[in-house]
């Protein structure tokens, strides 16, 4: 598992080397949504297609999973976005021993920008996720999710709250369909080329418990083209992963129009 996670990074440093030639086309700074499980309320430059990369390890209980997650962003005009988000390769390990390893899940994700000032915006999200991932992976079923966003500059500190509804195409006969969820994702710059992030965010389904975790993150941009991001989270309920280890970056792949 801890092999999963380290090459992960090494495709972060094979990333870096192309971050100065998508430098090089277009001076428009990158608009990342990671290390936060919330998303922002804004778009990227539209026409500026950015690709997100990252390896993360969590552990529950006696299982453990590593996975390679990435996310395309586009937007289309100011207002209007589309985001294609997955997981390249799942390494899975449960509590008998047994390993499982492919590529995850594929979502697609509509996304509309209300700008409401030069400090506060709305967003609106309608995700669709294709159970491309095998059972022993994923759910195999469809899922359809919409994502409330309200973000807001508070001095030094960038706010992001997120609160989502996903109708689970896969469910226990005893739990309910709709899946409810919450996120708070508070970031601040700490120097010219550091920020810090910090993060609740949780999960609630009718007749499961609940979940919740603590995220914690530093980020560090050299220039406004590159983003790298490291950082944990530590579960906050009995039902929540017990620790999660996580890195990544974010580049332009280049300006389309």
């Amino acid at each position: 598992m801890p092999s999963a996670f380290l090459s992960s990074l090494s495709c972060s440093l094979l990333l870096l080397t192309l971050a100065p030639q998508a430098q090089a086309q277009d001076s428009a700074p990158i608009l990342p949504y990671r290390p936060s499980v919330a998303s922002p309320a804004q778009l990227p430059v539209p026409g500026q297609l950015e690709f997100e990369a990252g390896g993360l390890l969590s552990k529950t209980d006696d299982t453990r999973r590593a996975s390679l997650p990435y996310t395309f962003k586009l937007a289309f005009t100011p207002e209007w976005g589309l985001l294609l988000q997955g997981e390249g390769v799942v390494r899975a390990r449960d509590a008998t021993g047994r390993r499982e390893t492919g590529a995850g899940d594929t979502t697609f994700v509509l996304k509309r920008a209300f700008e409401l000032d030069s400090a506060t915006a709305l967003g609106l999200e309608l995700g669709w996720k294709l159970p491309t991932a095998k059972d022993s992976i994923g759910s195999g079923k469809s899922d359809v999710s919409l994502n409330g966003i309200f973000s807001r500059d508070l001095g030094a500190v960038h706010m992001d709250a997120n609160v989502n509804a996903t109708r689970l195409g896969a469910s226990d006969p005893v739990s309910g369909r709709v899946q409810t969820g919450w996120a708070a994702s508070f970031s601040t710059p700490v120097s010219a080329r550091w920020g810090a992030t910090a993060e609740v965010s949780g999960t609630r389904l009718r007749g499961a418990p609940a979940t919740a975790q603590l995220l914690l993150a530093a980020t560090y941009s050299p220039t406004p083209r590159l983003a790298i991001d490291v950082g944990m989270a530590r579960g906050l309920t009995a039902a929540s992963p017990d620790w999660s280890l996580f890195s990544g970056l974010v580049v332009p792949l280049g300006k389309l129009w």
